[in-house]
């Protein structure tokens, strides 16, 4: 045992937690899994964290064991502030539990820098939680590093390659800010229910800067554009984005034949640079 507190399917059949499919709940009972996901997020010790949607608290637990300064679980399930509360109990002082909508929370009213965001995602809202952490209006951001659990599809997407079937504008905005790496894979038997498919654990870990020079608003229309008709060549699915796209594409370096999924992220940057002088005056 990682603590004192009961086992986590004690915990669940005492306060009758059963997950709900509404929410995108698959509870994680394995308490050593859950303090190995911890501990892919580094050495928490001088450190606040940020978890989301901790279900009946296991990975809660396996943050404070491994020595989280802080912890700020937020929690939509009001039926879980029962169990959190227990947790809270035994670690004084270093957890809080809000019940709310993690998209709602300002979190840096309740956390001090550095943090760390480390959570089991909600699968229902596990990649809409990450472009938002990913696109703040000022970079860098509040935290540090986001060790969060997906759907292995989803993970192989922040973290796949040019001219790979997964690449697209999830592995862009990923790694144009964070150097992204999967860490854990797990199958669904370790989970309650289990889901149908496996899960991973991505590590991203923020730069100081993006990795080109680009603006962002500029470059997620030209990726957006450029994924949204992946089958196409440029010269056609950037057609919108500019009457002159032939000529930047040319000027960045990018033959107007290729498609999307063959363009690295320099090579995007380079082509939104060359689409926001159209702008300039």
């Amino acid at each position: 045992m990682i603590d004192r507190l009961p086992p986590l399917r004690d915990v669940i059949a005492a306060h009758d937690l059963q997950p709900k499919k509404a929410l995108g709940q698959n509870f994680l009972l394995d308490l050593n899994l859950t303090a190995k996901i911890a501990r892919q997020a580094g050495d928490l010790t001088g450190c606040d964290v940020l978890e989301v949607g901790p279900g009946p608290g296991g990975l809660t637990r396996g943050l404070l064991a491994e020595g989280a300064r802080r912890v700020l679980a937020v929690e939509k399930d009001a039926r879980c502030l029962p169990a959190l509360a227990e947790i809270e109990t035994a670690y004084p002082g270093q957890l809080q539990v809000i019940n709310a909508d993690a998209l709602e929370v300002d979190v840096l009213q309740h956390l001090t820098p550095p943090i760390r965001v480390v959570a089991n995602l909600p699968y229902n809202v596990g990649t809409e939680l990450l472009v938002r952490w990913l696109t703040p209006q000022d970079w860098p951001p509040y935290w540090d590093s986001l060790t969060l659990m997906f759907q292995k599809e989803v993970a192989q997407r922040i973290v796949a390659t040019p001219g790979t079937k997964p690449y697209g504008r999830l592995a862009i905005l990923s790694q144009w800010r964070a150097e992204a790496r999967m860490v854990m894979t797990l199958p669904p038997e370790a989970f309650t229910p289990p889901p149908k498919v496996h899960s991973a654990v991505v590590h991203l870990q923020r730069l100081a800067a993006p990795l080109f020079e680009a603006d962002a608003k500029v470059l997620s229309r030209v990726v957006a554009a450029g994924f949204n008709q992946r089958r196409k060549m440029l010269r056609s699915s950037l057609k919108g984005v500019s009457a002159d796209i032939e000529a930047h594409l040319s000027a960045a370096g990018i033959k107007s034949t290729e498609r999307a999924e063959q363009v690295s992220i320099e090579a995007f940057c380079a082509l939104a640079r060359e689409v926001a002088k159209e702008k300039a005056p």
